[in-house]
């Protein structure tokens, strides 16, 4: 059974700064891409960043490039999500997802689920 866990979420202050983390299990966790999305209230669920297997492509959504850094370390089995400059637009529930098949910026391609951890930053 593969299980996606995500951890570092919290308070912080406008400006401040986070690092999530998510662990994969029962799936090699260098053959799978992976993505973080979050879901705002009232929001629909949006990408934020992706990164390959190798971890040789990344991709940004635009609204938190520059500011936000994927990254991961295929010994860990940890992917990783460095916040930085953050903004009360930033408050959401963060997702972690593993992809069996390609990295990509789609939530429906992605096949493994965490149960979120929740950012909120004050203003």
């Amino acid at each position: 059974q593969v299980q996606v866990v995500e951890s570092g979420g919290g308070l912080v202050q406008a400006g401040g700064s986070l690092r999530l983390s998510c662990t994969v299990s029962g799936r090699t966790f260098s053959s799978v891409a992976m993505g973080w999305f979050r879901q705002a209230p009232g929001k629909e669920r949006e990408f934020v960043a992706a990164i390959s297997w190798s971890g040789s492509g990344t991709y940004v959504a635009g609204s938190v490039k520059g500011r936000f850094t994927i990254s991961r370390d295929n010994a860990k089995s940890t992917v990783y999500l460095q916040m930085n400059s953050l903004k009360p637009e930033d408050t959401a529930v963060y997702y972690c997802a593993a992809a069996e098949r390609r990295v990509t910026t789609s939530s429906n391609e992605y096949d493994y689920w965490g149960h979120g951890t929740q950012v909120t930053v004050s203003s």
